[in-house]
């Protein structure tokens, strides 16, 4: 009998997670499982744990490089109409996982509302973008969050709040698995202005990004005080490439799959990158990028 026997309506066996990531890379997890609820979610958590079953939660697949041979494990994407959901009371945003980013930024602009036009043109869900505090040079989601509700792996669904948060350059403290909403405090403003802000940033980024290409979005950390793309310029590395991989020739801490690659072309040149700065620059690139294998 399947461990998931019951819930077959919202299980998938041997999928394959390219279909789900912006790269189009990476082999099958053993279940991919999109639950409805809650509840299901509770459900399909203990399951998992007592069956040993290690769980991943996906996104977007916007920052995200899934090795070619896949996971063992459950893969869990909170992507239906109930983790969806947003509701705006006055200043005050409810924003569930699932909620898609870019969408998130218009309703604001179309209801007066400002603090997250900084995030305009970064694909990902809401639960993915508090997860790393997603942001850049326009500013990050984590100053805007007032609470989080979280659910652990045991089934426990609980809020933090801003005294507990801490947001710090990609990264934050929220530990537990599942992340299933965000409130979001954001500031009246007049809708011209936030939206001339809106096209500003996504001129910047259409200028200095491939945003037409298969790639992660950024995959190196900046250290501190440092663009992690220029030191790889001045590296020489744009227009490197492994396989189908290549080093982007618009803004060097890209990292595009051409046809035909693999995600080990990818983490290879990864590899070469990081080998060639720290030899120049005596600098260790941390990645941005998340990798599962």
């Amino acid at each position: 009998m399947s461990i998931f026997s019951g819930l077959e309506e919202i299980v998938e066996t041997d999928y394959h997670l390219g279909k789900h990531t912006w790269y189009g890379l990476g082999g099958p997890a053993d279940y991919l499982i999109r639950p409805q609820s809650i509840e299901q979610l509770k459900e399909v958590a203990r399951r998992c744990t007592e069956n040993n079953v290690p769980i991943y939660v996906l996104g977007y697949g916007s920052n995200l490089l899934i090795s070619d041979s896949g996971l063992r494990a459950a893969v869990i994407r909170l992507d239906a109409e109930h983790f969806r959901q947003t509701k705006f009371d006055g200043e005050l945003l409810t924003a569930w996982a699932g909620a898609e980013l870019n969408k998130l930024v218009f309703s604001c602009v179309r209801k007066g509302l400002s603090g997250i036009e900084g995030l305009t043109g970064i694909p990902g869900s809401v639960g993915g973008a508090v997860k790393m505090n997603a942001g850049g040079s326009f500013g990050d989601i984590g100053t805007v969050i007032e609470s989080v509700t979280l659910m652990d792996l045991e089934g426990n669904v609980f809020e933090k709040n801003k005294p507990e948060l801490m947001f710090d350059y990609r990264s934050t403290n929220i530990t537990a698995r599942f992340i299933l909403s965000a409130k979001l405090r954001l500031n009246s403003a007049e809708i011209e202005q936030i939206l001339r802000t809106v096209k500003e940033i996504w001129i910047y980024k259409k200028n200095n990004q491939p945003l037409s290409t298969k790639n992660s979005g950024c995959i190196f950390k900046n250290p501190r005080g440092v663009s992690a793309g220029a030191m790889i310029d001045r590296a020489g590395l744009k227009g490197l490439n492994i396989g189908g991989a290549h080093v982007s020739e618009k803004h060097a801490n890209f990292i595009i799959a051409e046809k035909g690659c693999k995600s080990r072309d990818v983490l290879r040149l990864i590899d070469a990158i990081k080998q060639r700065v720290k030899e120049k620059f005596d600098i260790d690139l941390e990645l941005e990028v998340e990798i599962w294998k």
